[in-house]
């Protein structure tokens, strides 16, 4: 049971354009096994027979493959310093019309809070963020805007009160103005053109998932991603320890400026 695994991501490479190779094997082969086991198949070879002919099982396979673990203002201090220190710095070099890229956005909560961050200093008309992921499904999610109170929890009280409806026990939606404020696009980081010229680049808890080769690639396209002096902001967990590498230098924990 569960050979092959080598053939397994050849397979899987062809049928979603998803390279399992820059992703830590034991932890996905550890996800990709669970999942196959809850479908009640036996191993690799006839699982991928079913994601074939199966689209309901395929949407749960993509959807389960990536990672989409969000929350509205995530590290709320790391939030803080943005407000206070590094937005202002933006906009003191590059003015008003920040191009802003959140990458692998997940289900929105990201995207969403640089908006509602945003609007304490620019009317909502002229705000706009580009958020990508490379899972369709959570980026249907994310035009829906609907959310459980869990991942709330962290935002301030003003943003919830102003930008979101209670329509259940379990369920608040976002408002629309908000919504208006962000682009989303499907996005492969692995394999797809990288946005650029971006003022601040948006990427948290998604990379410590990828290999350090993968991550090398996506440090040098990040960089390349942001115009001079431009921002990047990473995950609590997503240090670059060496940073020069990419010709990045360390700004605030977790902020690197492009020399």
């Amino acid at each position: 049971m569960f050979e092959d695994y080598e053939g397994f991501k050849t397979q899987i490479l062809q049928l979603t354009s998803i390279d399992l190779n820059a992703y830590k094997e034991r932890q996905m082969r550890r996800r990709i096994e669970s999942l196959i086991k809850k479908s009640d198949i036996s191993d690799y070879e006839p699982y991928v027979h079913a994601l074939k002919k199966d689209k309901a099982l395929f949407d749960e396979f993509v959807n389960y493959l990536t990672i989409n673990v969000s929350e509205f203002y995530r590290n709320p201090e790391q939030w803080r310093l943005l407000e206070n220190d590094i937005l202002p710095q933006l906009f003191g070099r590059f003015g008003n019309k920040l191009k802003i890229w959140s990458a692998a956005c997940s289900t929105g909560d990201e995207p969403y809070s640089l908006v509602m961050l945003l609007s304490k200093f620019l009317p909502l008309n002229q705000i706009k963020v580009i958020a990508t992921d490379i899972d369709k499904e959570v980026l249907d999610k994310a035009r829906m805007g609907m959310y459980n109170p869990k991942s709330l929890e962290g935002l301030p009280e003003e943003f919830k009160k102003k930008y979101f409806k209670q329509i259940s026990s379990t369920a608040y939606q976002i408002s629309d103005d908000i919504k208006k404020c962000v682009e989303f696009k499907q996005h492969n980081l692995l394999k797809d053109e990288y946005i650029k010229e971006c003022d601040l680049l948006v990427c948290r808890n998604v990379l410590i998932y990828f290999t350090d080769e993968a991550k090398n690639d996506i440090f040098s396209k990040f960089h390349k991603s942001l115009k001079k002096e431009g921002i990047l902001f990473l995950g609590s967990t997503e240090q670059i320890m060496q940073p020069q590498q990419y010709n990045l230098k360390l700004l605030k924990s977790f902020f690197y400026i492009k020399e």
